[in-house]
């Protein structure tokens, strides 16, 4: 049954990972992550690769080779127990699967290594993950207009979140928080999203650090009457984030969203209830003869 599970979630999932896997991101972290794996195995290259193999084989792994891949597969596996999108877990796999290839070819070949280090740096710094582009219902703040917004109407509550385009936990968890918005925006509760990587003061402001080293990113902060009533992942004494898994369901729980939203119907209930009396009021204003 444990193998079940992740085998059936894989296959529900499998159309949305064969399109991602078709973006040019991806297609070449696919290959850079299979790189040893191609060399070792091809024939007319493997034939002149060194190997500790004691039938001589060269096209076939040592068993310190497959030491290594067991080692970081077994970390992948312990890190994907904490991923909560499909994304995070494909990212997890590139990843390490790009650590475990740097260890092979430094041990194959110093001059493999450097080249194949060479061009994970090239990569890094050239092409970024793919940004989710799908529905939401979010409105995007700068500097200027995050403090006008929250303080407009004190009956709206806002869930904000605080992210940097360069952190891949917010970009994997875009997904997860659009859908949110999708189910429970409404005039009474709305959703937000406001850059920390590009306004520095706003990551001030709101004490939501952007050092990677403090694992703040993404905050979500919940904004009742324009001031901040709660917000995760909570932050300790040495401005460290503690742990906490930003999955749909903790966010409904720890944030209490279904009751935020119902008590969010009721606003749209009265505000409609109010447009009709404008709107009664300035029918006998302008018809005297149906009052």
């Amino acid at each position: 049954m444990a193998l079940l599970t992740p085998l059936l979630a894989f296959l529900y999932h499998l159309p949305q990972v064969y399109k991602w896997l078709l973006k040019p991101y991806y297609v070449a972290s696919l290959f850079m992550s299979v790189a040893f794996l191609m060399i070792r195995k091809t024939p007319g290259i493997c034939e002149h690769l060194s190997t500790q193999r004691e039938d001589g084989n060269p096209c076939d792994f040592d068993w310190r080779e497959v030491e290594i891949l067991m080692f970081l597969s077994a970390i992948v596996m312990m890190k994907n127990r904490r991923a909560i999108t499909v994304e995070q877990h494909v990212g997890n796999i590139i990843l390490f699967s790009k650590v475990a290839n740097v260890i092979l070819f430094f041990r194959l070949d110093i001059r493999m290594g450097l080249l194949y280090l060479t061009l994970c740096i090239v990569f890094l710094m050239t092409c970024k993950p793919p940004l989710y582009m799908g529905p939401e219902y979010i409105k995007y703040f700068s500097d200027k207009t995050i403090d006008d917004e929250l303080e407009r109407d004190s009956r709206v509550t806002w869930i904000v979140e605080f992210f940097a385009n360069w952190s891949p936990e917010c970009q994997s968890f875009a997904a997860v928080y659009a859908d949110l918005s999708l189910k429970y925006n409404c005039a009474g509760l709305k959703f937000g999203k406001v850059d920390i990587g590009r306004y520095g003061d706003v990551s001030k402001k709101y004490k939501v650090s952007t050092s990677p080293l403090s694992k703040q990113l993404p905050s979500l902060l919940l904004f009742q009457g324009g001031k901040e009533v709660m917000r995760r992942p909570q932050v300790d004494k040495k401005c460290r984030a503690v742990s906490w898994s930003f999955t749909e369901e903790n966010i409904i729980r720890e944030f209490n969203l279904n009751e935020l939203y119902q008590k969010s119907k009721k606003l749209n209930k009265s505000k409609g209830d109010k447009n009709v009396g404008n709107s009664s009021m300035r029918d006998c204003m302008t018809t005297k003869a149906y009052c």
